[in-house]
């Protein structure tokens, strides 16, 4: 059976909303590569449906894109479970490809506190909530989205809404918008130069006065690369784990042609550490008060790829 030839008027409807479509499989997923496959398999079934009976091209694409995922989610269940160490979702660097166009609350937030918490949730939880609350999709729509009344979807957004505001962090530090780009504000620019420097030199002392007394550090190695297992907690424990794997030394998983740089990474502030091949590392510091609450290392060079591949295209 060959595919449906592309239709003209059908790739232009497509195209037009892409970026929403990305942007909710990304939050669904909390992969790119994932997220990538679900679009893509969306357009497959756009360019075959009888557009003629569609009335809503957008909610007819959200829709499909919902279930696509949901049943990504379903399959991806085990892998999770034999999953390596922490998971933490993959990076973006430029979260403008991925913004619905409602102006809701939660519209440009695509930090790693959301994400995680979003991953707690149920799919359904997940698919209601991000429908509703993010893309700004009316309950009925949802309800027909997700084949559930519109009062289970009301239901199923609600608990989702009361576990996002529970965990979402006030205060955090985010990049701010400049040519359609997310950059890093000048003070951020300072205090991660500052961090860096207090890092790699070896000053315990600098390093922990920059940290929460209760920072928390996730590393994602995925089992592919070397990173901690286990979320470590404590200014001590923290500063001293980043002076030892990250301070360039004998042993050290530091080479002498990595690069690094300054950017926003999930719309926070963050870290880059590039290779002649791409990015080998990618940091989001939550900074509240002048110190720095959480860090999301992300070192799983599967999650690295799509950002290698932006940087060549």
């Amino acid at each position: 059976m060959t595919a449906k030839p592309e239709d003209p008027t059908a790739a232009a409807e497509f195209e037009a909303n892409r970026r929403r479509l990305l942007g909710l499989a990304y939050r669904m997923l909390g992969s790119m590569a994932d997220a990538e496959d679900a679009v893509q398999e969306t357009w497959v079934r756009w360019n075959g449906a009888d557009r003629a009976v569609v009335r809503d091209p957008k909610a007819f694409m959200m829709t499909i894109t919902t279930r696509v995922c949901l049943d990504i989610l379903a399959s991806a269940h085990a892998r999770r479970e034999e999953y390596v160490g922490t998971w933490l979702p993959e990076p973006v660097l430029d979260t403008t490809t991925l913004m619905p166009d409602a102006a809701t609350e939660l519209a440009e937030d695509l930090s790693y506190a959301l994400l995680l918490t979003l991953d707690r949730l149920s799919p359904l939880e997940r698919a209601a909530f991000l429908l509703h609350d993010v893309f700004d999709f009316p309950f009925a729509d949802v309800a027909r989205s997700l084949e559930r009344s519109e009062a289970a979807v009301r239901k199923l957004a609600s608990r989702a809404r009361s576990r996002v505001r529970e965990a979402r962090p006030r205060g955090v530090a985010q990049a701010k918008r400049s040519d359609a780009i997310d950059s890093v504000d000048a003070k951020h620019v300072e205090f991660i130069s500052a961090f860096v420097s207090a890092t790699q030199s070896g000053q315990l002392d600098a390093l922990m006065a920059m940290l929460a007394s209760d920072v928390r550090l996730a590393a994602d190695g995925g089992g592919e690369v070397r990173a901690a297992p286990k979320v470590v907690e404590g200014a001590d424990n923290v500063a001293k784990l980043m002076i030892a794997t990250t301070r360039p030394h004998a042993g050290s998983w530091w080479r002498d042609d990595f690069r690094l740089r300054i950017g926003a990474v999930n719309g926070l502030p963050g870290l880059i550490v590039d290779s002649r091949d791409g990015p080998v590392q990618t940091t989001a510091f939550e900074i509240e008060g002048g110190v720095v609450r959480a860090m999301y290392v992300v070192r799983n060079p599967k999650k690295l790829r799509h950002l290698a591949a932006s940087r060549t295209e």
